[in-house]
């Protein structure tokens, strides 16, 4: 019987570092893997095939392509549908155990729950201050890259005078945005391991695989009899590309989100084995 792991977490939570690993472990993770850029420079380790399905539904729902959204109610079109049932289908013919990542995949848990009954769940969490902050950074680099490629008198005033106004404003303007979507996202992943037995999903974050990667390498291979080699988390990890937490607090205007937040961390780490807490060194 063909195994499928199917890797959900919120966009940058860890899931390309840790999908990384798990190749290194000699899992299959997709024929054709997303390039890196800027903004995860060691590689997305996406399958393109999914990444571009989902991209094409979000485009068929007037949303942005990135995922960054709330929408929880997504229609995928028949179309779309059947692409994915096709895709599912060759790669269940073609290996005995694979696995996929992309962060949308949590916008279209409810489908794959169906198209895959007997899916695994890898499940990468990180707490909201890191999460939002992280793209934050990201997303105001876009901004300072476009005036840093401006000439010297423009790139003096923009890193003198105009830099850090502009990067307070886009936290205040962004900030809650940004923790709307990781509530959505972590809901919805909540949501469907509710419904699920507790072997048939694993919550995990990098930092437990920093202390102690073998207890989950054991798990994978033990309670779920993936085949796979083990390779030191370690060697993967880069503490340098591990953005650091900023207090996003003053940001939000909504204090509602931060409450609604931290209880769902709280909720996230009673499914976690062997952790008590989303505990992160950065």
């Amino acid at each position: 019987m063909t195994q499928t792991l199917i890797i959900a977490g919120m966009h940058r939570s860890g899931t390309s570092l840790i999908t990384n690993w798990l190749s290194r472990c000699g899992m299959q993770i997709g024929e054709r893997l997303c390039v890196g850029n800027a903004g995860n420079v060691e590689g997305h380790f996406e399958d393109v095939e999914f990444l571009k399905l989902h991209e094409e539904i979000l485009n068929c729902n007037s949303l942005d392509i990135s995922g960054l959204v709330e929408n929880k109610h997504i229609k995928i079109p028949l179309y779309q549908l059947e692409k994915l049932k096709a895709v599912i289908g060759i790669k269940q013919e073609l290996y005995e155990q694979w696995a996929w990542k992309d962060p949308r995949t949590c916008l279209f848990l409810d489908t794959y729950t169906e198209l895959l009954p007997d899916a695994k769940y890898l499940v990468i969490t990180r707490n909201f201050q890191s999460v939002v902050s992280s793209l934050l950074r990201r997303e105001f680099a876009y901004i300072d890259k476009k005036y840093m490629a401006r000439n010297y008198i423009q790139r003096l005033a923009w890193t003198k005078f105009r830099r850090k106004r502009r990067r307070e404003a886009f936290w205040h303007d962004h900030a809650g945005a940004f923790l709307k979507i990781w509530i959505s996202y972590n809901e919805e992943i909540l949501r469907t391991i509710k419904k699920l037995k507790p072997d048939e999903y694993l919550v995990t974050n990098y930092a437990q695989l920093l202390e102690n990667d073998s207890d989950v390498f054991n798990f994978l291979t033990g309670k779920w009899n993936l085949s796979l080699n083990y390779f030191d988390f370690k060697d993967v990890y880069k503490q340098e590309l591990m953005g650091k937490a900023e207090d996003i607090s003053d940001y939000v205007p909504d204090k509602s989100l931060l409450i609604k937040a931290t209880y769902l961390v709280k909720r996230l780490n009673s499914h976690m084995r062997g952790a008590e807490s989303f505990g992160e060194h950065d």
